[in-house]
């Protein structure tokens, strides 16, 4: 399914010095981009496709370089658990003091891995050794890397993408053209 991206602006490059393009919109087909460029040539050719407004500026991404740091020496708390552990994620004596089998840290990361996908996080670097974990990360969708940052948006390329509002907080993190965080 086609889907257009109508923001304010694209900023094609992952690095925050790259110049947002005001006016430029996405196509995604199935899981990669069709189309980067202005809105109007973009609705005009690409008529049939369902659109998705979203009021920020459309980037490829966040990379988060200590991602094995993140899921695999943190313990995400249940909600359940909040009363008792907080909300925050839990290192050092605090992890150390709880039980943690396998089937805990894939729970763990699970959330760790929406907490990451709701800042706008589309690449992580592992390595992830704890097997749960790991499995984790590769069924998220988000992309591994070498710990550079994410491609630029090309068409083409994977459909990897977040918008992010003018204040700095994501509205919505694509994977393999999939939304998978939208802020409501």
């Amino acid at each position: 399914m086609l889907t257009l991206h109508k923001v304010r602006a694209v900023r094609p490059a992952p690095t925050e010095d790259a110049e947002p393009l005001p006016g430029y919109a996405v196509v995604v087909d199935g899981d990669r981009l069709a189309a980067v460029g202005p809105y109007e040539e973009l609705a005009a050719a690409y008529g049939s496709a369902r659109i998705r407004e979203w009021d920020g500026v459309l980037t490829p991404g966040r990379h988060e370089p200590d991602g094995a740091a993140l899921l695999e020496a943190a313990y995400h708390p249940d909600p359940r658990e909040a009363d008792e552990l907080g909300t925050e994620p839990l290192t050092g004596a605090a992890l150390a003091a709880l039980s943690m089998p396998e089937a805990r840290w894939g729970a763990s990361a699970r959330r760790g891995l929406q907490r990451l996908l709701a800042a706008g996080t589309t690449s992580l670097a592992g390595p992830f050794t704890r097997p749960a974990v790991r499995t984790a990360v590769q069924r998220s969708g988000l992309g591994r890397s070498d710990g550079r940052p994410p491609a630029p948006l090309a068409p083409g390329a994977r459909a990897d993408f977040a918008v992010f509002a003018p204040d700095g907080s994501c509205l919505a993190t694509v994977l393999a053209g999939r939304l998978v965080h939208r802020r409501r």
